[in-house]
């Protein structure tokens, strides 16, 4: 009897150290498993913390895209300081333990806050790229309007300018049959220069009817062979060409527009050099009429 008591209490030694061991593996197997778990949570939140981050520099760098062609001071500084703020987030998603899933969550929730704020700045700047390129349009349809209207302006300018040209040229005087007889003072005509007492100067000034009527200055400038001018004073002057030049006579007809006969008077009250004479004719500011003339010894 009392070994077979014996014998029993030795298996049921046995039995428990079995349970005991079986305890022991199956509690080994869970705490192993619960520690390759909590490494692996701990690795995703490491994966997810670190994927936050390269958001946040993504960001940054779209905020920096958006910033490179933009002129708007007042848009620029609002993007500069938004994108100061999500580096600065960064920093501190940085410096936050991967495990803190509180800080984790906010960062990410500002994440999302400040990429609503990009793109209503893209909202905005897309609508000021539109608004501009419609006034850039309008501006060259205007600048296009302008230099047309500028082209026409100059265009009736010239032709006007042409037209006024061809009227002041079809008003323009004109002096024909042009005539000097050098003569004594009893009206005939001297061939020997030494009796010379007076030039007589005839000529015709031509019909025009587009010359305005009204009365006509008529001057005449009698140039000797040296090119000096028969003056009785060196004050008689006219302009001619933006200049003030000599006249020898000067005679104030009445022109009508029809052929009108004038006949000039020089006295000889210096000496005659023989040679030859050009006698010129100008009224209104034109020269209307020319002829030369020799005087022999």
């Amino acid at each position: 009897m009392a070994t077979e008591s014996k014998n029993n209490n030795t298996k049921i030694l046995i039995g428990v150290i079995v349970l005991l061991l079986v305890g022991i593996g199956v509690a080994a197997y869970f705490i192993f498993n619960q520690k390759v778990q909590i490494q692996e949570l701990q690795e995703v939140s490491l994966l997810n913390k670190q994927e936050l981050e390269d958001e946040y520099g993504q960001l940054s760098y779209e905020y920096e895209k958006v910033k490179m062609n933009l002129k708007n001071d007042s848009l620029l500084q609002k993007l500069t300081n938004e994108q100061t703020k999500v580096q600065r987030l960064l920093e501190e998603l940085k410096t936050v333990k991967a495990e803190n899933k509180s800080e984790i969550a906010r960062l990410n929730k500002e994440l999302g806050t400040l990429r609503q704020v990009l793109r209503s700045y893209v909202t905005q700047i897309d609508s000021l790229n539109r608004a501009n390129a419609q006034l850039r349009q309008e501006k060259r349809e205007i600048t296009d309007k302008y230099q047309e209207t500028a082209r026409t302006l100059n265009q009736v300018s010239q032709q006007k300018q042409d037209l006024s040209e061809k009227v002041t040229l079809a008003a323009k005087l004109d002096a024909t049959n042009i005539s000097i007889q050098a003569t004594n003072s009893k009206g005939k005509v001297q061939k020997n220069i030494k009796k010379i007492e007076q030039f007589v100067i005839n000529f015709a000034i031509s019909k025009n009817i587009t010359a305005e009527p009204g009365e006509r200055t008529i001057y005449a400038r009698i140039m000797k062979p040296d090119d000096d001018v028969l003056v009785k004073s060196r004050t008689n002057v006219f302009p001619f060409e933006n200049k003030e030049i000599n006249y020898s006579i000067k005679r104030v007809v009445e022109y009508g527009g029809e052929e009108t006969q004038v006949t000039m008077y020089w006295n000889v009250e210096e000496y005659l050099m023989p040679g030859k004479y050009r006698l010129d004719l100008f009224a209104d500011g034109n020269r209307i009429g020319s002829r030369s003339f020799t005087l022999d010894d």
